[in-house]
């Protein structure tokens, strides 16, 4: 058994920190309020898939699935081009990759763009 205030969360009508489990309840000695004893929610990694479905990590590689053109080039990305070591980054934009292209740079592509190798 747990002792007093080890991890469990305060009151909710009272903010007393001395709530304790009474069987699948927490129960507040202080005003007598009691709520289930809900685990707290782990936050989850954000899970990224390529344009087929397949998971994507950091540090894969990846191939280009469509011709890409940029901004301030007269060139594109071919189909093919492959892509190491990429780093999965919240999206902006909905490019949620970054990544060194070789004869291109750093630049962001979207996943919904690349297929795992």
């Amino acid at each position: 058994m747990r002792q007093v205030n080890d991890t469990l969360p305060p009151c909710p009508e009272c903010s007393s920190d001395l709530a304790y489990e009474m069987g699948a309840l927490l129960v507040c000695p202080m005003c007598g309020h009691e709520w289930a004893n809900e685990p707290a929610e782990e936050e989850s990694e954000p899970v990224f898939k390529d344009a087929f479905g397949t998971v994507l990590v950091d540090g894969d590689t990846v191939s280009i699935i469509k011709d890409l053109k940029f901004k301030g080039s007269s060139t594109a990305i071919k189909v093919g081009t492959k892509v190491r070591n990429i780093r999965l980054v919240p999206p902006v934009d909905g490019h949620d990759i970054e990544c060194k292209v070789d004869g291109f740079g750093p630049m962001q592509l979207k996943s919904s763009v690349v297929k795992k190798v």
